[in-house]
């Protein structure tokens, strides 16, 4: 029954994603202004992250900026649907410029293995398929609450090339990206999620503690394999990306799993600095709080207002 629902969703999202880019575009300015007017969850926790990371900023600049993330959200959404069931040749055409490639072939040349970390900023959709277009990888993603859900992820990721491995993020991720990574291989990371409890330490982002994963230093360490950041970044208002490569920050790799996430973070909020408006800010990146700091979860009477 799960895979027939599964189905079609996928019809729906194929219905959704055919639709024209302007009709896309107008659709996510009404989704936007909608989520301000009604103050729904995305808008709230956008705008409170904001205040958090951009205290400089405003009432009305910050609010613009909300403007901004809302309609940029919906619209990578309705592009992912489209991403999703649309050969993905004629996806990769999007991408209209290219920096950082040589890296990213020296790396893949140089048998050592490779984590690409991919930031949740623009389209990571497209990111992974221009990567799966290159090389075999192997994903670690972390799987819905839904059995549904998951099998619709799985269906939707599964319209190209035959070398994504799929890797759900508990137990045995772990060991099989670290074979991965042992025999030469690629592994993609999205770095800015909130780990579980005992599996990060916290680390300095916009200037404040942010609860960080270690995995992408435990593996580089333990590896030897390269580390690099990607994103595909949206051009203007149009369906145009620009892929971009970049060396991850120095001390990525250390051993004191303090500094490594410091870094770790540091590349992350180099690129949403890039354009704000094209990064997640509708996840609670500050939920949790050191222990003893006596610092309250931020969105704690967000939650109260459902």
């Amino acid at each position: 029954m799960q895979d027939l629902v599964a189905r079609l969703l996928y019809l729906l999202a194929t219905l959704v994603g055919a639709l024209p880019a302007p009709v896309q575009r107008a659709i996510a300015s009404a989704v936007a202004a909608l989520g301000r007017v009604t103050g729904s969850r995305e808008s709230r926790v956008a705008l409170r992250n904001l205040e958090l990371a951009y205290p400089e900023l405003s009432p009305d600049e910050r609010a613009a900026l909300q403007r901004a993330i809302l309609r940029m959200t919906a619209l990578q959404t309705l592009e992912t649907l489209r991403l999703w069931t649309r050969p993905h040749a004629r996806n990769l055409r999007l991408i209209r410029e290219q920096h950082g490639v040589g890296l990213f072939d020296a790396a893949l040349a140089s048998g050592r293995g490779l984590i690409v970390v991919a930031p949740h900023h623009g389209n990571w959709e497209l990111l992974n398929q221009w990567l799966a277009a290159r090389t075999p990888i192997s994903i670690l993603y972390r799987a819905p609450d839904s059995k549904v859900g998951e099998a619709f992820l799985r269906l939707a990721r599964a319209g190209g090339p035959d070398r994504v491995r799929q890797v759900r993020a508990e137990g045995p991720a772990v060991r099989q990206l670290w074979k991965t990574l042992k025999d030469g291989g690629v592994v993609g990371i999205l770095p800015d999620q909130q780990p579980k409890a005992g599996d990060g330490v916290f680390a300095p982002f916009f200037g404040l503690p942010a609860l960080t994963m270690t995995l992408v230093s435990r593996l580089a360490e333990r590896t030897g394999a390269e580390v690099l950041f990607a994103w595909c970044e949206r051009i203007g208002d149009g369906p145009d990306f620009a892929l971009r490569i970049e060396a991850a920050p120095a001390g990525i790799a250390d051993a004191d799993p303090q500094r490594a996430a410091a870094a770790l973070n540091a590349g992350v909020e180099h690129i949403a600095r890039r354009d704000p408006a094209q990064y997640q800010w509708t996840y609670k990146r500050y939920k949790a709080r050191p222990s003893g700091s006596g610092d309250d979860n931020p969105y704690l009477d967000l939650e109260r207002r459902r």
